[in-house]
């Protein structure tokens, strides 16, 4: 994992429904829970309820350190719409570090 000059980076992946993914995405880096958000559209198949579900969707890509991953997946749960959203945090093994300063300026700022 990245470990150049403090904390570690992580990816918290996060899928959302396209109306409300840039509001998300504002909020988490508004809040400083994370430097910045990607959002892509992918398309999702999952089962829920027992039945395959397919759905057309938002993946927001956010980038923040484990010190504010709790924090983040707790807000997270806050202001989704959906009942049990998809929440997952994954390490950052290496990048550039002056990039890696930027996320730690901004979500401990």
């Amino acid at each position: 994992m990245m470990h150049v000059n403090g904390e570690e980076i992580e990816l918290i992946l996060c899928t959302a429904p396209a109306e409300k993914a840039d509001s998300i995405a504002r909020i988490l880096v508004d809040e400083r829970f994370v430097a910045c958000v990607n959002i892509q559209e992918i398309r999702s198949v999952f089962r829920w309820e027992g039945e395959v579900q397919v759905e057309d969707e938002m993946l927001l890509i956010c980038k923040t350190t484990t010190g504010r991953r709790e924090e983040t997946f707790r807000r997270l749960r806050e202001i989704h719409p959906y009942d049990v959203p998809e929440i997952l945090a994954l390490p950052v093994k290496d990048g550039d570090p002056r990039y890696c300063s930027w996320v730690r300026a901004e979500v401990s700022g």
